[in-house]
């Protein structure tokens, strides 16, 4: 029987304890065995407070570089081998020397990475490798259990395995990798997208077969994607509530396109005006009519994933409409309206309809300052501006990932 989960005993105990005494007293019966040590000994698995099992606590560390719904289901899987989950981010110095250069910095990385609703801690200027020293920190100082990775190899510059130390320790576990994204995938998203946009900005204006041409390697940028959602994976996501009866619920949308530090920033700002983030989430027809034919990087399920793995975010609404109408307004009870400072300059939407007017009318609306001066477009044009450095990164990268791929096994859980 396990005692302490019944918390029943604890709180009867004393008195029943004392009825046998005062029984016994009116009895004339001797009390010195009631009170002896050996019966209070027996007694005491009975006395033990509510403790509970001891907390697990999991490691895993990451560049977490362009964050995306891959980095967020690898944490997600983490948290779920144990109850308290810790995550080291990799120095900038480290992911130079073992990577080449990071297109975010480490505040942009620990802010993405500390916005996830799974993550319990952080490590700043975690190592690239697990080395003795570091791995007797975090089982010391830490109190970490196990160390997590997922089964696509973690290789140093020498070619030997990041994680082999925590493995000979036995304190190692392995998670499945998420099909379908990376950071070297979406890097090569932004390279083809530059090259196609410089491509079309050189084609005079009679020269439609050219035209024709780029047009079809623009949309063949929408299928670069090979991601697979499913239901379960967006139910894995969700946080499975609604807003309470008299919740106070807020609604903000946008592209949410390469989810970067700006968006987690304004998400937060946005939660603090009630009690219930609602995030929209604008189609990919909607973003390529405001943006051109080459966007969205991310299709709408990506992008959805991204903002619900956000520990801001309550709900999503996936393919939101470009208008906040009244119907939506009294379908989610929407409380407020915010809309940020910082957004992506589309010269398509001058003249259009406000999508916000309704709204605006019923006094719901609020302009919130966004906390970082960043957007999709001024991310994409750091790897641009450098792209000479990113293509050879990635040549390497893709043909590891293909030998991934071609040698990968089933690993069962997720």
């Amino acid at each position: 029987m396990d005692f302490e989960s019944n918390s029943w005993i604890g709180e009867r105990l004393p008195r029943l304890f004392g009825g046998v005494m005062l029984t016994a007293a009116l009895l004339g019966v001797s009390t010195s065995y009631l009170t002896g040590p050996h019966l209070l000994t027996n007694l005491s698995i009975f006395r033990k407070k509510k403790r509970g099992k001891k907390r697990i606590r999991v490691y895993m560390d990451g560049c977490f570089d362009l964050m995306h719904y891959g980095h967020a289901n690898a944490i997600r899987q983490a948290k779920a081998l144990g109850d308290e989950l810790v995550v080291g981010v990799v120095s900038d110095e480290e992911i130079v020397a073992n990577k080449g250069p990071p297109v975010l910095c480490m505040e942009e990385r620990l802010a993405l990475v500390s916005g996830l609703k799974w993550v319990d801690e952080v490590i700043v200027n975690a190592p690239y490798a697990i080395t003795e020293d570091f791995m007797n920190r975090l089982f010391t100082e830490h109190k970490i259990d196990y160390i997590i990775h997922g089964d696509d190899p973690c290789l140093l510059p020498d070619g030997t395995d990041a994680y082999a130390l925590a493995k000979q320790a036995g304190r190692y576990k392995q998670i499945k990798r998420t099909e379908g994204v990376s950071s070297t995938d979406i890097v090569g998203r932004i390279l083809s997208v530059s090259q196609d946009a410089s491509n079309s900005s050189l084609l005079g204006k009679d020269d439609s077969m050219n035209q024709v041409h780029a047009e079809e390697k623009m949309s063949k940028i929408d299928h670069i994607s090979s991601f697979l959602p499913t239901s379960r994976r967006i139910v894995q996501f969700s946080n499975g509530k609604g807003p309470g009866p008299n919740a106070r619920v807020v609604y903000i949308d946008g592209a949410f396109d390469l989810f970067h530090a700006g968006h987690v920033e304004i998400l937060r700002s946005a939660r603090q005006f009630g009690d219930f983030l609602l995030v929209g989430v604008y189609t990919d027809e909607t973003i390529s009519e405001l943006r051109g034919h080459q966007y969205p990087l991310m299709n709408l399920h990506e992008r959805s994933l991204s903002v619900l793995a956000c520990r801001y975010v309550d709900e999503v609404i996936i393919g939101a409409p470009w208008e906040v109408t009244r119907d939506m307004v009294t379908t989610f009870n929407l409380s407020v309206v915010v809309h940020g400072t910082v957004s992506e300059r589309n010269s398509s939407t001058e003249g259009k309809h406000d999508p916000y007017a309704v709204p605006k009318s019923m006094g719901i609306f609020r302009v919130i300052e966004s906390p970082k001066d960043m957007t999709t477009t001024s991310v994409a044009q750091r790897i641009i501006a450098n792209h000479e450095i990113y293509l050879k990164r990635n040549t390497k990268k893709e043909a590891s990932e293909k030998k991934y791929y071609a040698e990968k096994q089933y690993v069962s859980g997720d």
